[in-house]
């Protein structure tokens, strides 16, 4: 995350080491670490080799990795910047305020080095997706739960737009951090609740108690929630993440007869589902 004395993101320096239990990094360069299975991936604003080789040295571990690169590079080639939707304006903390058109409600983001800018095709497609089912007239949908939430934005557009209770989880240490940070940035603390959790390791709360769950994940992660009978209590599914070729066996995996499609929704290759579970 930005922390001062650095406004915005510029190059980063990434270092993957083979293990995940390091000692605390105190250091102004700092954006975050990553833990992804056994391994743990250090993110700086400028170049830590000393750093890093020290941290090894304390805790056994070994650099299997080390790149520096541009942040547009990181986010697959663009930039970053602010951008609108019908209701929503979403700008990068790094921007001045005071510059939303008017009428649309202000979403400010950090988006760090965690999925869910706005500006990957699945993640804009299920925002304007979320958005349309919160303005719809007549559309009571006071509850979301949001799994595999990266930065937030999900979450933070439910609640900006409507929604009463949400709760974000993440199974990834620094999107959690992330995501509260955002969540605080937004004024939402009051109907937003950042929570980590593992989904594949009994970490899928009960959903249902909410109106809309929301899944921009994988192909094999959906694949087994759709298994999953815990999956299926909510009242809606928001799901992406997944293309076209994927669809057949997406669709084998759902509950016979159970669930309806209302909404099939593109963008670029990637496709949207809106679903119902029929009772």
């Amino acid at each position: 995350m930005l922390r001062p004395p650095h406004t915005s993101y510029d190059q980063l320096h990434v270092y993957y080491l083979d293990r995940r239990d390091l000692p605390a990094v105190d250091d102004p360069a700092l954006i975050g670490i990553w833990i992804e299975d056994e391994t743990a991936i250090l993110f700086f604003h400028q170049e830590r080799g000393e750093l890093v080789s020290r941290i090894c040295q304390q805790c056994g571990a070994r650099i299997i990795y080390q790149a520096s690169l541009e942040y547009r590079d990181w986010e697959a080639g663009v930039q970053v910047t602010s951008f609108t939707t019908a209701a929503l304006s979403v700008r990068p903390v790094w921007e001045a305020a005071g510059t939303a058109p008017a009428g649309l409600v202000e979403i400010v983001l950090d988006p760090s080095v965690i999925f869910g800018s706005g500006f990957h095709a699945t993640t804009r497609l299920c925002l304007e997706t979320l958005e349309s089912l919160l303005l719809e007239e007549g559309r009571q949908i006071r509850s979301v739960l949001d799994l595999g939430t990266g930065t937030g934005l999900l979450a933070i557009a439910a609640a900006r737009l409507g929604a009463e209770r949400v709760l974000a989880l993440d199974n990834n240490p620094l999107a959690v951090e992330v995501a509260r940070k955002n969540v605080a940035l937004n004024d939402c603390g009051d109907r937003v609740r950042v929570e980590q959790a593992d989904l594949l390791d009994n970490g899928l709360p009960a959903t249902g108690g909410y109106d809309l769950v929301i899944a921009n994940l994988y192909k094999g992660l959906l694949t087994q929630l759709f298994a999953n009978e815990v999956f299926w209590q909510g009242q809606m599914y928001l799901v992406s993440g997944f293309l076209p070729g994927m669809e057949a066996e997406l669709l084998s995996a759902l509950p016979a007869g159970s669930i309806r499609m209302l909404y099939r929704g593109r963008r670029e290759q990637w496709r949207l589902w809106l679903l119902r579970k029929e009772t």
